[in-house]
């Protein structure tokens, strides 16, 4: 079963940059490995403030933050530009 991609406001926003910028193609294959498997490695579960959040690196800078709602198959992007959202 597919989840489904949700974006934050500052995700939509984020976003913009993403397809102005060399990136594009990485995180279009990002999306897609969370729309087919959220949970596939490699991840980093995130603590702190964003626990319960996960992270992958889109590229050494930028990384796309998301959490994933099992009850309703949804992936929630939460930032997707820079360090966690910094």
């Amino acid at each position: 079963m597919s989840y489904d991609i949700v974006f934050t406001k500052q995700a939509v926003k984020e976003y913009q940059n993403i397809l102005s910028s060399q990136l594009k193609d990485k995180v279009y294959r990002l999306l897609q490995t969370l729309r087919s498997d959220p949970f596939q490695p490699p991840f980093e579960k995130l603590v702190g403030d964003l626990e319960g959040a996960y992270s992958r690196r889109i590229n050494i800078q930028h990384r796309s933050v998301y959490k994933i709602e099992e009850e309703k198959k949804h992936v929630v992007i939460i930032c997707m530009w820079t360090h966690y959202g910094d």
